[in-house]
C-alpha cells in the first residue's frame, strides 16, 4: 500500500452557530420540595457540539427545553448570541431554534418535504425557495430528494426517518439546535450510522449543538464538550471527553464514565486525525486488465470503484479483476467504510470485519477520500494519548452552579454578578 496521503477534512468552514448562555437558571414545580434545575449558569460556545449527560431524573432534559422554553425557567435567564431571549414570544424563538426528537417526530399525513418545509413556510418563504431548501438538505443527508421528497414517514427506516428529522430541525439555517436522546430509539448499527452522519452534518454547518444523552459512550464520540450532571442539574464536571477520561472530577463520575475508561480512549480520535493510504480508482465501464496494470504498478492489492460522485461503489482485488474484462456497474451492500469524522474505535471495529484488513474513509456527501488500515490507527491510538496529556484547559468555557455573568447590556449594579466576572470564573 502507498504512503501517499490525502487530506481528509475542510476546516474552513464559517461558524454559523450562536453562543448561549444560561445565566443563573432555576426551574421550580409546584409541589415539589427542591427545585429541578438550582441555580445554573452554562456557557456554551458557538459551533460546537456540548453533549448532556447524566442519571435519569437529573435535569438534563429540563435544562435543554429551557433554552427554547418548551419549559419555562422560573428564575434566570436564556442569552442567545448575546440577545437575552427569557421574555420574547416562545413561538417566534423556537422558530430559530431547531429541535430533533426520537424518531423525528415527523408529521404521519405529511410527505419528507412537506415536513421539512414546514418551519420555512411559517416564515413565508415561498414555494421554489422552500423546495429548493428541501431538495438540499436531503441531500445533506444522504437520502436522494428525486426517490426521498415524496415519501411518507411510513415509507421510511427508523434511521432515514430520524435524518429527515434533522434536516426538518435545519430547514430555516437556525444558529442552534437542540437534540433531545435523538437516536435512543434505533438499533445500534443505524444508531452508529446516525451519529457518524451528524458529525458529517456538522463539518459543513457548524451550527452549536446542545445534545442529551444517557450514553456516555454517545457523548464521548459526538461532543467537543460534555457536562455531567448529578440530581438537581448539579454540574459535577464540563471538560472535554479527554479530560473526563483522562481526569474524572469524582467518584461519581467515575462510576458515570464505567469500566474501561481506558478503550474508551479509542473514541477520542477520529479518522481525519490521521493520514490516509491513497487507493487506486476506477469507474464502471473501465478495461478490467487496463486497472489491474494499474494496481501491480501502484503495488497495491485492491482498486476501488467510485461512481460519478467519486462515491465507493466495489471494492475489487486483483483475482476479481483477472477474471473480468469491463468493470460493471454494481454496488457491494457490504463496503467497509467509515466516515472521516467516525472515531477510530469505529473504524476499527469496521476493519475487523473486512477481508482487507482496511476500510474505506469518505467524507462530505460519501466522496471517497482515501483508506486506513489497523497500522495506522494503532499509531494514533498512541499520539492521542499524548496529546490529552498536554492539553491546556485556559479555554474551557464556565460552567457552575451559582452566580451570574454578563452576557448583554444590564443597568449598572443589577447583575446580580455575586461571585465575580466571568475571567474570575474560569
Amino acid at each position: 500500500m502507498s504512503n501517499t496521503t490525502v487530506p481528509v477534512s475542510d476546516s474552513s468552514a464559517e461558524v454559523a452557530g450562536a453562543e448561549i448562555m444560561i445565566d443563573q437558571v432555576v426551574k421550580r414545580y409546584p409541589g415539589q420540595a427542591k427545585p429541578a434545575v438550582e441555580g445554573i449558569t452554562l456557557q456554551i460556545p458557538a459551533g460546537k457540539i456540548v453533549m448532556l449527560v447524566g442519571p435519569s431524573g437529573c435535569g438534563k432534559t429540563t435544562t435543554l427545553k429551557m433554552i427554547n422554553r418548551l419549559i419555562e425557567p422560573s428564575e434566570g435567564r436564556i442569552v442567545l448570541g448575546g440577545e437575552d431571549v427569557t421574555n420574547m414570544n416562545g413561538d417566534e424563538l423556537r422558530r430559530r431554534i431547531g429541535y430533533v426528537i426520537q424518531a423525528g417526530g415527523l408529521f404521519p399525513h405529511m410527505t419528507v418535504a412537506t415536513n421539512i418545509g414546514m418551519v420555512p413556510k411559517m416564515l413565508g418563504w415561498d414555494k421554489q425557495r422552500i423546495a429548493d431548501r428541501v431538495d438540499e438538505l436531503l441531500d445533506l443527508i444522504s437520502l436522494d430528494p428525486a426517490v426521498y421528497r415524496d415519501r411518507y414517514p411510513k415509507e421510511l427506516s427508523g434511521g432515514q426517518q430520524q435524518r429527515v428529522g434533522v434536516a426538518r430541525a435545519l430547514a430555516a439555517n437556525p444558529p442552534v439546535l437542540l437534540m433531545d436522546e435523538p437516536f435512543g430509539a434505533v438499533d445500534p448499527i443505524t444508531r452508529q450510522r446516525l451519529q457518524d452522519e451528524l458529525i458529517h452534518i456538522q463539518s459543513e454547518v457548524k451550527k452549536t449543538i446542545v445534545f442529551v444523552t444517557h450514553d456516555f459512550d454517545e457523548a464521548v464520540k459526538l461532543g467537543d464538550w460534555i457536562v455531567v450532571f448529578s440530581e438537581g442539574a448539579e454540574i459535577v464536571q464540563y471538560d472535554t471527553p479527554e479530560r473526563i477520561l483522562a481526569e474524572p472530577a469524582s467518584e461519581f463520575v467515575e462510576s458515570f464514565i464505567g469500566s474501561g475508561a481506558g478503550l474508551k480512549q479509542l473514541t477520542l480520535a477520529r479518522v481525519d486525525d490521521v493520514e490516509l493510504h491513497d487507493c487506486v480508482r476506477a469507474r464502471p465501464g473501465d478495461n478490467a486488465k487496463d486497472t489491474l496494470r494499474l494496481v501491480e504498478e501502484a503495488r497495491h492489492e485492491h482498486v476501488v470503484v467510485v461512481d460519478d460522485r467519486d462515491r465507493p461503489r466495489q471494492w475489487l482485488t486483483r483475482r476479481q479483476l483477472s477474471r473480468i474484462n469491463v468493470i460493471e456497474e454494481h454496488t457491494d451492500p457490504k463496503l467497509p467504510i467509515v466516515g472521516n469524522r467516525a472515531t477510530l474505535n469505529d473504524a476499527l471495529d469496521t476493519m475487523l470485519v473486512s477481508s482487507a484488513g482496511a476500510a474505506l474513509v469518505t467524507g462530505n456527501r460519501d466522496k471517497l477520500l482515501g483508506v486506513i488500515d489497523v497500522e495506522t490507527v494503532m499509531t494514533a491510538i498512541t499520539a492521542a494519548r499524548e496529546a490529552a496529556a498536554n492539553a491546556s484547559d485556559e479555554d474551557s468555557p464556565i460552567g457552575i452552579n451559582t452566580g451570574s455573568i454578563a452576557t448583554v447590556d444590564e443597568p449598572a449594579g443589577q447583575s446580580g454578578n455575586e461571585t465575580g466576572s466571568a475571567e474570575e470564573l474560569r
